[in-house]
């Protein structure tokens, strides 16, 4: 996804996050759950890379994995060209001055002991950065950036609305100027008519500041409105990755086109053949051999339940695609 002349800001390789499963008397490991199974991607700076799919498909632990929320079982995320798998101690611990997380819930992410000056100024206390008055004035500065009054300060989250929660969550966010964001489904739990407002905060943001975004959500539409790169997860496996108007205008793998096929258009004369799936996503704790997706694709080989698809690069080195899909390796 990188271009030769821009380094990626973030490389996530070979990134595994594997839960154990207890059974029997002793409750002894008797299996793993695959939760992330052997995903790599990059994300340049200023960029944003969506990551969609079903729900319970890994998404939101693999944004977790990779600010180390959940330990990874396997792999390396280098950001900024440090390995944050091998840090420890103070060292991560100023490295996550760096990498911060939007969480999806505005309610249960926020404190409801504290004011919002207290929850926006805490990564600030939590660092040391600045004397009291600056970080008061820090936490001004930022309330402003996402569109809340000064006044606001002293209230506490319930008396906010849920569009006025997440903002507070954003201000918390970019609290330390991080270099790379987590956006965890920021929208799923807002009206409608709130998501666009959030949504736009965001990519002011980027613009603003720079900021490099992991945008995880399973509403496609919202991924194409913020994303200059999406990724698409299934069963714990990035399948298919390109820019975002690629892979809107061409979807490679079968299960991207699926997914596709699900979203509405506004134009009531357009017809789209819907792809119905047949079946279950599969547990993670006993995957399918071969290519995961094969019980349920329609285009399904022999060889795709014998064989894990290579990682090919389905479009051109100026324009890559990369799919993991036996019809195009």
């Amino acid at each position: 996804m990188e271009s030769a002349t821009s380094q990626p800001l973030l490389q996530v390789e070979h990134l595994k996050k594997y839960f154990p499963v207890k059974g029997g008397f002793l409750r002894r490991i008797v299996a793993q759950l695959k939760a992330v199974d052997d995903v790599s991607f990059t994300v340049r700076a200023h960029r944003t890379l969506g990551l969609v799919g079903e729900s319970g498909c890994g998404k939101s632990t693999l944004g977790r994995a990779i600010l180390r929320l959940h330990e990874p079982t396997a792999g390396r995320v280098i950001l900024d060209g440090d390995d944050v798998t091998a840090l420890g101690g103070e060292a991560l611990t100023a490295k996550r001055r760096q990498m911060q997380i939007i969480f999806q819930d505005p309610y249960a992410s926020l404190n409801p002991r504290r004011t919002v000056a207290e929850t926006v100024r805490e990564p600030l206390d939590v660092h040391g950065i600045g004397a009291p008055a600056e970080r008061r004035q820090r936490v001004e500065e930022l309330l402003e950036h996402v569109g809340l009054r000064r006044n606001v300060m002293h209230r506490y989250p319930h008396e906010f609305s849920g569009g006025q929660r997440q903002r507070v969550g954003i201000a918390r966010a970019i609290a330390l100027n991080p270099k790379f964001i987590v956006a965890d489904e920021p929208v799923s739990a807002l009206d409608v008519s709130v998501q666009s407002q959030v949504l736009n905060l965001l990519v002011e943001l980027q613009n603003e500041f720079g900021i490099a975004f992991l945008f995880i959500s399973h509403d496609l539409a919202v991924v194409q409105h913020v994303s200059h790169d999406v990724g698409v997860m299934y069963l714990g496996k990035l399948v298919e990755t390109a820019s975002t108007e690629q892979l809107y205008a061409e979807p490679r793998h079968p299960y991207t086109r699926a997914l596709m096929s699900a979203v509405p258009t506004p134009d009531p004369k357009s017809r789209r053949q819907r792809i119905i799936l047949p079946g279950d996503v599969p547990s993670p704790v006993h995957p399918p051999s071969g290519c995961p997706f094969h019980p349920r694709c329609p285009e399904a080989m022999d060889v795709c339940s014998k064989e894990v698809p290579r990682h090919v690069n389905a479009g051109t080195d100026a324009r890559p695609h990369w799919v993991d899909c036996h019809l195009f390796g």
